[in-house]
């Protein structure tokens, strides 16, 4: 599985079945992704938002979890981000983009 050139954010969810929670195909593709596909250049000062790169395109990919006051930080968002923010927040792997 991998990215389209013309993606730029996927945005997982949460299915509610009952009283349980179950994620959704976009955060299925998501775990997918960093697990075979994206290489993973490092987190940030927090350790939740990690950068990766694309191995096909060179793009960089952040994941991160914008439902942070949810347990375990809601379901991922993985988007594209330029060098430059990269660098801004990813001090310390700078010399890896």
């Amino acid at each position: 599985m991998k990215l389209d050139a013309r993606e730029t954010e996927l945005v997982g969810g949460w299915l509610l079945f009952g009283e349980k929670m179950a994620a959704d195909t976009v955060t299925q593709r998501i775990e997918q992704l960093i697990q075979c596909h994206l290489v993973e250049i490092g987190a940030d000062e927090s350790g939740w938002d990690v950068l990766y790169r694309d191995p096909d395109d060179g793009r960089l990919w952040e994941l991160t979890y914008p439902l942070g006051n949810t347990h375990g930080g809601g379901p991922p968002t993985l988007r594209t981000l330029d060098t430059a923010a990269a660098q801004e927040k990813y001090k310390a792997f700078k010399s890896r983009l």
